[in-house]
């Protein structure tokens, strides 16, 4: 082992995950990749980490940059094992999930959109898998596999990454091909019929060529069960397989050819009765009148009995897989690094997007074909001079292909209508949209990174980013009915004369007719969004000690404008939709920072300290105008937002046997500037009031849930916490141990709190989710080449939401995603 390596090690058994340096078990088994094969996690002196492109090694604690890493072992024993679990460990990161095309990661509460997905957008928060951007969010519901450490970067990041990232990064680093031949097997066995199953091999095809093969296999019987048809939903099917090959061309040249196949497969995701808000439409139209019309019951007004009755198919396969060629080239003063990629992602889903047990919405899902290839071009220099730089160049293309479609059963015109229409079904039953939708997206960019080292211990480190993005899309929604009263198929093209020869037979087919297309409305659009921006970064540091390090950043980032791509919104007349929504504008970001990193007791005892304040102008937000025509809501822009705090990290190993850590997060995240944002649900349904040029509402609005009240066109949310964001979120934990035989007993606790946050794109009363704390123990005994331990995931069985949402069309319905329940295994490992 070399000493650098050694180095890495006892830095990674003393520093918290969160406060930057590699937390990892402190008994872990010293295999060889964790010596020989793996790229250093090394960091340039700028504060950005440089995954593989500079040939020095740095440690974390002297970064200026908060930035958490978790090594492989810790989220192996842990039960860590993808990014909605590790985000218990992560208090700044919040990931959302409703099912893998509809994820968000947020750091600080930036990043995405809070709600369903929009193709149209960027994500702020990169995500990478050994330094390939990865296009869609989906793939970070998967189990890591083989994994090294996972690196999180928290605040804007672009001067030293190739894709522009304005809330953070997370990047997944796996274990390298070694020289030395090894193995590894993994089995468990868990609660809920849970089976795992993973392997590695690694080892020299010639004195210049290794290869490295990786798979994973999980399988776990679902958690909610639906009386309808007898099945556990929210299952686990997942497959995943990787292999990489490592050619050491000579001393300076090496390419590491990469290539994986990924698989999920479940009965899964599924939102259900949670609760009953008031509403402004009428009494007769919310959810307790029209379920008692229809004669319905949910088998359970208890959320956290886990029954269900939804009566359409649901599923959430997705594949992704590709390859990737990175390639090293040491030039002397320089190292030259090449990352090629090409890569894809299919999604089939099914979905019941009425989340109950009546035929409303029967049909609803947005399968989607995407495909992206991706080139970076990085020159970093080398040595440890008082000037270091990193030059780089960076090439994106990505498609998607999307084949909509949502259908309307016989009981969708009692739940979604009034009038006369609410007692004839055949309104819309069976009423279809089929919708054909494209985007096409091209990124470039020029970025660079210096670091001045004018004195001994003190840097300045600035940056400069030059980017381009143009996206393209091309939206198509056809609408039919084919039944024993009504027989049309209209398109962009023709409603205009259906609803003309509807209005000339009478006024009750005019009325019908827009019933139906305001339902589901024919539309066709195709957005464009292109544009050039320049941001930027500084970061001042002083080294007090080789233990205290002090830092202060300044960043102006830029996230690209969006197209909307999930249909839009009716026009004031409800005759057509408003094309004026078509695109979103670029957000503007204004970042501040400061940090301390100390370490004390020989480096036994860690505290880093962070302080944030990041304003965002033309904040791309999420809404929904509570109506049915928009499937998937549609994206705006908020005037201001600002998320403000403070984080720290503290880690303390008093001896070789015992190690705890203590982390926390406060985060003040709120819209300054929203005034026509869509209004919560106590505050819609009603007779909706008009605004005239001056902006005076023609009436006065009703007061909250008010039945048959009137109802405001928008709302004024300025000053409103942004959503799915806990003002404080803590996380604490260690593990003891002690020698028995040629091994280790081990004890290990990991604890999460977070305070209470909204659901919802507007703040509602019904849609608070409640702070809650998770438990998770683990025993085992291991040593070098084994390692076998019993674990319990949420030792109180405690009963919380993860997501929260409102059924659309004002009912009052309010639906929600359960956490899982208490659950418990087996795990087994042997290393050869």
């Amino acid at each position: 082992m070399s000493l650098a390596s050694l180095s890495l090690l006892l830095l990674a058994s003393t520093a918290p995950a969160p406060a930057g340096a590699l937390r990892d078990d402190p008994v872990a088994s010293t295999s060889t990749d964790d010596q020989q094969a793996k790229p250093a996690q090394q960091q340039s002196g700028s504060g950005e980490i440089v995954v593989t492109a500079r040939r020095r090694e740095e440690r974390a604690q002297d970064v200026p940059i908060a930035i958490s890493v978790i090594g492989g072992s810790t989220i192996e024993n842990s039960g860590n094992t993808n990014l909605n679990r590790l985000q218990t460990a992560l208090p700044a990161v919040q990931f959302y999930s409703s099912n893998p095309r509809n994820s968000a990661i947020n750091i600080r509460g930036l990043g995405a959109p809070f709600g369903l997905t929009n193709d149209g957008i960027e994500q702020g928060v990169g995500f990478y898998l050994d330094q390939v951007y990865i296009g869609r969010i989906g793939a970070s519901t998967f189990d890591f596999v083989d994994v090294e450490r996972v690196e999180v970067l928290r605040g804007p990041q672009g001067t030293l990454y190739g894709k522009n990232t304005t809330a953070g990064a997370i990047n997944i680093t796996t274990r390298a091909p070694s020289f030395t031949p090894e193995a590894k097997i993994e089995f468990g066995i868990g609660s809920y019929d849970q089976i795992t199953a993973k392997a590695s091999v690694s080892g020299p095809l010639s004195d210049k060529v290794a290869l490295r093969i990786s798979s994973a296999l999980t399988s776990r019987e679902g958690t909610i069960e639906n009386v309808r048809t007898g099945e556990d939903l929210h299952k686990q099917r997942t497959s995943s397989f990787r292999g990489q090959l490592l050619w050491k061309v000579n001393d300076d040249i090496d390419l590491t050819f990469a290539g994986d196949w990924n698989l999920q497969n479940p009965l899964c995701c599924v939102q259900y009765y949670a609760r009953v808000g008031a509403t402004q439409r009428p009494l007769t139209r919310q959810y307790a009148a029209l379920a008692t019309a229809l004669g319905y019951a949910p088998p359970s007004t208890d959320p956290f009995d886990r029954k269900t009755d939804l009566d359409a198919a649901i599923n959430s396969r997705q594949e992704i897989g590709g390859a990737s060629l990175v390639a090293n080239w040491n030039l002397g003063p320089a190292t030259l690094t090449s990352v090629t990629a090409w890569r894809y992602w299919d999604w089939q889903p099914k979905n019941d997007r009425d989340f109950i047990g009546l035929p409303i919405t029967t049909v609803s899902q947005n399968p989607s074909q995407q495909k992206q290839f991706s080139q970076e071009l990085r020159l970093s220099s080398n040595g440890d001079g008082r000037l270091d730089y990193t030059l780089g160049a960076f090439f994106f293309h990505q498609t998607i292909d999307t084949q909509g479609s949502q259908v309307q059963g016989a009981a969708a015109s009692r739940w979604l209508l009034s009038g006369a229409d609410a007692s004839n079904p055949n309104v819309l039953n069976g009423l279809t949209s089929t919708n054909t939708i494209n985007f096409d997206n091209t990124s470039f960019a020029l970025f660079g990174k210096l670091n001045w080292e004018p004195v001994d211990g003190f840097h300045i480190a600035p940056g400069l980013r030059l980017n381009y993005d143009k996206k393209s899309g091309y939206y198509d929604s056809v609408v039919s009915i084919h039944n024993s009263q009504f027989n049309f198929t209209a398109s962009a093209d023709n409603v205009a004369s259906l609803l003309a020869a509807a209005t000339a037979t009478s006024a009750a087919a005019r009325t019908t007719f827009l019933n139906q297309t305001n339902t589901l409305a024919p539309q066709r659009y195709s957005p464009r969004f292109s544009d050039w921006n320049v941001s930027g970064d500084i970061t001042v540091s002083y080294d007090f000690t080789p233990d205290i390090h002090a830092y202060a950043t300044y960043a102006r980032s830029f996230k690209s404008g969006g197209i909307n791509l999930s249909g839009l919104p009716l026009n004031s007349t409800n005759t057509g939709v408003d094309l004026s929504t078509q695109t979103v504008k670029p957000e503007k970001v204004n970042h501040f920072e400061i940090g301390l990193k100390t370490q004390f007791l020989d480096r036994r005892l860690t505290f880093n300290a962070a302080g944030f304040w990041t304003e965002i102008t033309d904040y791309q937000a999420t809404v929904n105008n509570n109506a049915i025509n928009v499937i998937r809501g549609y994206l705006a822009n908020a005037g201001k937002v600002r998320s403000r705090g403070f984080e720290w990290d503290a880690s303390f190993r008093p001896s070789r046997q015992a190690n705890f850590y203590f982390n926390g997060a406060y985060t003040d995240a709120k819209y300054v500037d929203f005034k026509n944002a869509p209004c919560p649900p106590e505050l819609s349904g009603g007779t909706a009031l008009s605004v005239d040029a001056n902006g005076n509402l023609s009436g006065t609005p009703s007061a909250p849930g008010t039945p048959g009240g009137n109802s405001r066109p928008y709302c004024d949310i300025s000053g409103q916490v942004l959503p799915g964001i806990s003002k404080w979120s803590l996380s604490w934990g260690g593990e003891v141990r002690q020698p028995v035989g040629d091994g280790d007993v081990y004890l290990g606790y990991d604890g999460s709190w977070r305070s209470k946050f909204s659901s919802n794109p507007s703040q509602s009363a019904y849609t608070w989710i409640d702070a809650y704390s998770l438990s998770n123990v683990r025993l085992g005994w291991k040593r070098a080449d084994f390692n076998i331990y019993g674990w319990v995931r949420n030792v109180f069985d405690k009963q919380y939401f993860e997501l929260l949402s409102v059924q659309s069309g004002s009912t009052g319905l309010i639906v929600g995603q359960p956490g899982d329940p208490r659950t418990y295994g087996l795990t087994v490992s042997k290393t050869f």
